[in-house]
């Protein structure tokens, strides 16, 4: 009878491990999440969701012997009061904890991640962007306090990251189906990166660049958190890189792994790029900074079979027409936007992170340490990164 026992949960662990997937990291391998859960998840990384109510919670966590947690009924939280920039971004002391409605979590913020997409929200220039006064922030991990109804995944108690709205807070709510678990042996601060910047760049030189070894790709801000990781990821895969930076940021750049650094506050980038390539131009041009910067993009951009992938306006605003298409620049230009990929085409964005995971595995993509801030000093790292002060990856600490 034992013996048949331990036959029955044999058969029974691989019938479970069969229907898993398991999405090993550099750290320590064992982050592993169902599969029919894990498309979810990528599918559902953007949407944004969750109404402030003042309402005290608690829940029951996940393990026993282990008192309720208790959530209070307010908090700190950085609240942008204009849209004239993130000077006007103001550390407010009673804003309501949110209560997490349907298919939703509560996390205590341990992190929040600073982008350039909160500049943009702060400037009003970005699409279909909050009105004043808001909760600025939008990506955080932490750990799940408590659940909405529906919810089965994660519990309170999980280490989550994701992202949803007001995530420059001490608390924050997100769709479950986003929230992707920390991997193990890394700390919510390195775990920012996982949802917004390293998928951002893979989908910036694989499936809509089309990177191959013995080709040439050119990135622009590659000292950012993006910008660092397509770096890496571009070397991985044979290519040849030049990237472009401030000169104090050179050494961390070349330190990546860029074959070039080009100073990106002056010179003539289309035409070192141009010198560099023997005159063919770039295979690929990963472009975020607008302005200036994409004309030089262009312009550097192999004739006819160069491909420019737009993923930022950092810069600003940068036009292009149909006659510069057909006589100046005859090249591809491919927006990016990670969040309509994610919905508009979920089976690229599935097949992107188990190559994500494949990258973490291997030791081409490793946990950092971004540089933190204390939540008071929120609008000095937006500022700083809007002033191209900064290097990789920013974090706020409620």
């Amino acid at each position: 009878m034992k013996e048949r026992a331990l036959a029955r949960f044999g058969r029974n662990r691989r019938r479970r491990q069969e229907h898993r997937v398991h999405l090993p990291v550099a750290a320590r391998p064992g982050w592993t999440v169902r599969k029919r859960r894990f498309l979810f998840v990528v599918a559902g990384v953007y949407m944004v969701g969750g109404a402030a109510t003042g309402r005290s919670l608690s829940c029951t966590p996940r393990r026993k012997g282990r008192s309720p947690m208790h959530v209070p009924a307010t908090m700190r939280a950085l609240q942008q009061t204009s849209l004239n920039g993130p000077h006007d971004m103001r550390l407010i002391i009673d804003a309501p904890v949110p209560s997490p409605g349907r298919g939703e979590v509560l996390i205590r913020v341990a992190a929040a991640g600073v982008n350039f997409a909160d500049i943009s929200k702060a400037h009003g220039t970005f699409l279909d962007g909050p009105r004043p006064p808001y909760l600025a922030g939008f990506e955080a991990a932490g750990e799940v306090v408590a659940v909405g109804e529906a919810v089965t995944s994660p519990q309170p108690g999980a280490r989550v990251v994701g992202v949803g709205t007001g995530a420059f807070a001490e608390y924050m709510v997100m769709p479950a189906a986003a929230a992707l678990p920390v991997p193990s042996g890394w700390t919510e601060q390195q775990a920012l990166g996982l949802v917004v910047n390293w998928p951002t760049a893979l989908a910036a030189l694989r499936p809509l660049g089309g990177i191959t070894a013995g080709q040439v790709v050119l990135i622009h801000a590659a000292a950012g958190g993006t910008g660092q990781a397509a770096v890496r990821m571009a070397k991985h895969y044979g290519a040849t890189v030049i990237a472009t930076a401030s000169p104090g940021k050179h050494e961390t750049v070349l330190a990546l792994g860029a074959d070039h650094v080009l100073d990106s506050l002056g010179g003539d980038l289309a035409a070192e790029v141009t010198e560099l390539t023997g005159g063919s131009g770039a295979d690929v041009v990963l472009e975020s900074a607008g302005g200036a910067t994409f004309a030089a993009g262009l312009a550097a951009a192999k004739r006819v079979t160069g491909r420019v992938i737009v993923y930022g306006v950092a810069g600003g605003e940068a036009p292009i027409t149909n006659w510069e298409l057909v006589y100046k620049h005859q090249v591809h230009v491919i927006g990016l936007n990670i969040g309509v990929l994610i919905q508009a085409a979920p089976q690229i964005f599935g097949e992107l992170m188990g190559e994500l995971s494949a990258l973490i595995a291997a030791g081409v993509l490793a946990p950092s340490r971004p540089t933190a801030y204390e939540l008071a000093d929120g609008p000095k790292a937006l500022t700083e990164l809007e002033a191209r002060a900064t290097v990789g990856k920013l974090a706020l600490l409620p």
